[in-house]
């Protein structure tokens, strides 16, 4: 695992931009793709319009397919609709190609759009194994990660597998990458920032006996790739030196 805490939120968006970069450029030379697999909710809305602006040429956005770890089950047009933000901070401004940006169907029942999109995922690696590039996560304020909520179903989901889950204490159902989808990615990459997260953070990082029901984020250790967590001294504030 390697741990980067930055200063100032806009020192570690550029430095997070810098590596999805490094990470695209090399899959492409590698395999004439980079599989790219974004996180929701609002903190990785200023890594994807610098992306999407001062990054634009740096990459050949041509050769780049873009997944979600998670969607919450709104439509579409719904603001919620994890999608929908990185559709307008990332993928309209760069103009991406449709087929290349893989949504959520949350048209369907929860359980329907999670089997029809691991379905979409599987016919995109047509055959081969499901290894993704580089998956972006975010951590919430209770160390869920993607949506594995703590003390829900997905916490012992060991299917390497897209699953539908209910999220009590949102009263409301999710669809999600399980942590052993996750954990077979070449790269995986924490974003998480403010003194709200620092908790959470001390327990996933510094606990040595884990409690995956309690802090879901503790689940995610890629089996053959790299680990690596973008975070400010606002939520590192608890961490042991």
């Amino acid at each position: 695992m390697n741990l980067l805490i930055y200063k100032t939120l806009d020192e570690l968006n550029q430095d997070l931009a810098d590596y999805v970069i490094k990470i695209a450029e090399m899959s492409i030379e590698e395999n004439n793709r980079f599989n790219f697999v974004l996180t929701g909710g609002s903190s990785p809305k200023a890594l994807y319009e610098l992306l999407a602006t001062d990054c634009e040429h740096r990459i050949d956005w041509e050769k780049v397919y873009f997944f979600f770890g998670d969607e919450r089950n709104v439509p579409a047009t719904d603001d919620n609709y994890n999608g929908l933000m990185a559709k307008k901070a990332l993928l309209d401004p760069l103009g991406i190609k449709e087929e290349h940006i893989f949504y959520v169907d949350t048209s369907l029942a929860p359980e329907k759009a999670a089997i029809e999109y691991k379905k979409v995922i599987d016919k995109h690696f047509a055959g081969e194994e499901v290894v993704f590039d580089l998956v972006l996560l975010g951590m919430g304020d209770d160390a869920h990660t993607a949506s594995i909520f703590p003390q829900t179903d997905l916490v012992t989901n060991e299917e390497v597998n897209v699953a539908s889950v209910f999220v009590e204490k949102l009263n409301t159902y999710r669809i999600s990458f399980t942590a052993p989808l996750i954990n077979k990615a070449d790269n995986v990459a924490f974003l998480v920032f403010g003194e709200n997260k620092a908790e959470a953070l001390k327990h996933v990082v510094c606990d040595k006996e884990k409690n995956y029901s309690l802090y879901p984020s503790q689940l995610i250790d890629p089996i053959d790739g790299k680990l690596t967590w973008f975070t400010d001294e606002a939520a590192t504030k608890l961490l042991e030196d």
